[in-house]
């Protein structure tokens, strides 16, 4: 599968030193696991070829969540520091998720991408994310990188404040994901209650004409519906659905505003 090719190619790019960080760590059966409790399960009455779709989701779900602690250990590194809020958030998510098994597997994924960072320097690390951002863009669709980089901007958030070195990071994920730089402006705008924050999450100023609201918002509403990201799991699909609530919420504030 492709996610298992771009996840294999990018231990291969690190020349062996995450390799060596993960010795004795069996990163395939580890990543394999998180998904076991949430793998569909086949019933008599599924067709011929059932097996190979459940297998498909199961590789988008472990590539996504791969994806996810890989680019994780990049924004939580951003600004230097190990925020014990950015690693709480992390746990939590694994645990919602994945369950409890996953989070401590999941935090040692973490802890050997950053000493991995540590003992190689950034210069090497950004080369790897880089070349990591590029396989991620090649296999996974718009909509899961969309949903990759909400998350990654919750983590930035995790401790109240979200720096410059953090938003550069982002938006250089962002780009590496061929993704328009100005989506972390406007997900790190969503969950505000002013309207100048709503006009950001749809990514218009107040200058904007009614028309130009309207073709922003039903742009975000098809980018971001949370049907587009099922394949990843019940879970994931409800923290998009969460999102696509504060799309929704931005958008009546607006429309409210100018008596929409």
């Amino acid at each position: 599968m492709a996610y298992a090719k771009w996840i294999g190619g990018f231990l291969g790019l690190l020349n062996g030193g995450i390799l060596g960080a993960l010795a004795g760590f069996a990163i395939g059966v580890i990543i394999d696991s998180f998904s076991d409790d949430n793998a569909p399960v086949a019933t008599d009455g599924d067709a011929s070829g059932s097996g190979t779709g459940n297998m498909q989701q199961e590789g988008e779900r472990n590539g996504f969540l791969f994806s996810l602690l890989v680019l994780s250990a990049h924004i939580i590194k951003a600004d230097g520091r190990i925020m014990h809020s950015e690693m709480e958030l992390m746990r939590k998510f694994l645990r919602n998720n994945f369950g409890e098994v996953a989070v401590g597997q999941g935090e040692q994924i973490l802890l050997r991408l950053f000493d991995y960072h540590k003992r190689n320097g950034n210069d090497l690390w950004q080369a790897q994310i880089r070349q990591a951002c590029d396989e991620m863009a090649r296999v996974m669709p718009q909509e899961q990188r969309l949903q990759l980089m909400s998350f990654l901007c919750e983590v930035a958030k995790a401790d109240g404040h979200v720096d410059g070195t953090e938003i550069n990071s982002l938006r250089q994920v962002a780009v590496g994901l061929q993704l328009d730089a100005r989506v972390i402006d406007q997900m790190l705008s969503l969950g505000g209650t002013t309207l100048d924050d709503a006009y950001k999450v749809l990514g218009l100023t107040p200058q904007a004409t009614d028309e130009e609201v309207r073709k922003a918002y039903r742009k975000m509403a098809l980018q971001y519906h949370p049907d587009r990201v099922a394949t990843l799991g019940e879970d994931v699909r409800e923290a998009a659905k969460r999102k696509f609530q504060e799309i929704n919420d931005a958008k009546e504030r607006i429309y409210k505003a100018r008596n929409l």
